[in-house]
């Protein structure tokens, strides 16, 4: 942790909760994009095959960055070398509440992420409480 963990609680629980929250959101993506890929391209057969598609179709590059922030974020809580300091928290802090910023007109990411949330209510819940916890400060 930190020479001084008492100033790097609440942060350190936030972002654990922010990467749980996260990675819940990630999954419930994955899912969504998976029916609107098959919606055109017909049923996915394999986990194999969705994974295959998860890594290398576009339609599903959108999700990319999720899946690279919940990766960073392990990497810090996980570190033994050295102390995770409150920069790297809030740095973590900061990339997630741009991460979840949905767009109608923004870059491609921002637009899907922004379609995803109007056609899955259960998405836009998790998108919701996630802002929350990203807004608060205390």
């Amino acid at each position: 942790m930190s020479s001084n963990p008492a100033s790097l609680d609440f942060p350190f629980r936030r972002l654990r909760n922010v990467r749980t929250k996260l990675l819940r959101l990630h999954k419930a993506l994955l899912e969504s994009e998976k029916i609107e890929y098959e919606k055109v391209n017909g049923p996915i057969r394999s986990r194999g095959e969705f994974f295959q598609l998860v890594l290398g179709d576009e339609m599903f590059s959108w999700l990319r960055p999720f899946s690279q922030l919940i990766a960073q974020i392990d990497e810090v809580m996980a570190a033994k070398d050295e102390p995770v300091t409150l920069q790297q928290v809030n740095h973590l802090l900061e990339e997630a509440q741009v991460l979840l910023r949905p767009s109608e007109n923004g870059n491609v990411r921002e637009k899907r992420y922004f379609e995803a949330i109007q056609r899955d209510p259960d998405i836009a819940f998790m998108h919701a409480e996630l802002s929350q916890i990203l807004a608060s400060k205390n």
